[in-house]
């Protein structure tokens, strides 16, 4: 199953900044847009791995 999420890039100076409205709490930031959209994968992956984990302990 393949999750699609949307994701907000800004440039703020030098840097990318990103986030997703639809995981609260995942933002990435990268020196390229690339790099951003990596970081906001990863932060993406983590927070829904750590709700899997928390709904699997209850």
């Amino acid at each position: 199953m393949r999750n699609e999420f949307t994701a907000i890039v800004e440039q703020d100076g030098p840097w990318h900044i990103a986030y997703c409205a639809e995981v609260p709490g995942a933002n990435g930031q990268g020196a390229t847009r690339e790099e951003c959209l990596a970081s906001l994968r990863e932060a993406i992956a983590l927070i829904l791995e750590h709700r899997r984990e928390d709904r699997s302990a209850r």
